[in-house]
């Protein structure tokens, strides 16, 4: 069991909160999917002679922003490499102003049978704030178009934490999202980081951050929302109607390998991780004109893969095991942090049941300082 994902690092214009790796130049798009697809040769074995893939995800970037034809490239690759479980889960990320009906139609062709389309708000002032290339309407008609065309395997993103004068807006926006009554949500604060156009303008004094009070607000209206809703909260920023969880995210989570392609992807192979170079030319010409990929390889002590545990599992609705955590990475918790672990639950922040630490909601608010304060420091 293994995954693969596939960065496609061009977007039309850039939103301005996002730190991710991508190019507003679509001049080397076709020349970069080349070199993706030399890369599936150069590195099908990664995950061993014989892995069968059960998730493939296309991130980005806006990776509907890939023609027909560019899809078929990869795929042809892909399926001549690879082993692919008939029942794959074969996500593609989407900007609703790509989703028109010959864009869905190519993509329902190509073999994509999951969409998650980044909507971020239905509020017109707020996507323009972010920068976001789509309107509030099309946030709309993107996924009931989607819908329609037979995709029924749909999850939206969604930001809380947008600057505004009260909650009424969040509210709208949860609303709109029930409405469409797709099966999963993403939702996430927006976060201010270094190297964005917000992160610029903080800088300046010409952007203010939500308090943190006001996101922390919104997040606890986003789990009563969704459990009256009906969705279950399998990871802190994701949501989903009863067994529909992303597959891909919830393999990652686990610790399950996985193949990633393109510039500035990550891969994982049960053991050590790797970091590919986060520059497209530099990429390109590594891969089609020396036959290299230029990756770095951070191998991983006891210690990391402990911490690795501790951070995705705690973030998840199934909680740390800490059986697990014991056997197989040779932290004693209980053992070690009893004080804390006590600390945690007199606080309302953890239950421990059955040897598995679980956060509460108000422990979801602080995953990131919990986490960070049980980490093991020393092999």
């Amino acid at each position: 069991m293994a995954g693969l994902y596939l960065h496609i690092p061009f977007c039309k214009q850039a939103c301005h909160y996002c730190d991710f790796h991508f190019s507003t130049s679509l001049g080397l798009k076709s020349r970069l999917v080349d070199a993706i697809v030399q890369e599936i040769e150069l590195r099908h074995n990664y995950l061993g002679a014989s892995t069968t893939l059960e998730t493939i995800y296309f991130g980005g970037g806006t990776p509907s922003l890939l023609t027909a034809l560019e899809l078929s490239q990869i795929f042809n690759a892909i399926n001549r490499h690879f082993s692919v479980e008939a029942t794959a889960e074969i996500t593609l990320e989407a900007n609703p102003d790509d989703l028109n009906a010959v864009k869905l139609e190519e993509l329902r062709q190509a073999g994509i049978n999951r969409l998650s389309i980044g909507l971020q708000s239905f509020y017109e002032p707020h996507l323009r704030l972010m920068n976001r290339a789509h309107t509030a309407e099309e946030s709309t008609t993107a996924v009931r178009r989607a819908q329609n065309a037979g995709f029924e395997n749909i999850s939206i993103d969604l930001i809380y934490g947008v600057p505004a004068p009260g909650h009424h807006i969040w509210e709208a926006d949860l609303a709109n999202a029930f409405a469409l009554g797709v099966p999963h949500v993403s939702a996430y604060a927006l976060t201010i980081e270094p190297g964005t156009a917000f992160g610029h303008r903080l800088q300046k004094g010409t952007f203010r951050a939500a308090p943190d009070e006001f996101v922390a607000t919104q997040f606890e209206m986003l789990l009563v929302a969704m459990r009256a809703h009906g969705y279950e909260q399998y990871e802190i920023s994701n949501f989903c109607q009863p067994g529909r969880e992303s597959r891909h995210n919830g393999n990652y989570w686990l610790g399950v390998p996985y193949l990633g392609l393109g510039p500035s992807a990550h891969s994982y192979d049960g053991h050590n991780r790797q970091f590919t170079l986060a520059n497209n030319q530099q990429y390109v010409a590594a891969v089609l004109e020396r036959g290299e990929v230029p990756v770095t390889v951070d191998t991983l002590t006891a210690t990391d893969r402990a911490n690795e545990y501790l951070l995705t599992t705690l973030r998840t609705a199934r909680g740390c095991d800490l059986a697990h955590l014991r056997t197989h990475h040779g932290l004693d918790l209980p053992a070690t942090r009893a004080a804390y672990l006590a600390e945690l639950q007199a606080s309302g922040w953890a239950h421990i049941y059955n040897e598995t630490l679980i956060l509460t909601d108000a422990g979801k608010l602080l995953a990131d300082h919990i986490t960070l304060e049980l980490f093991q420091t020393t092999d």
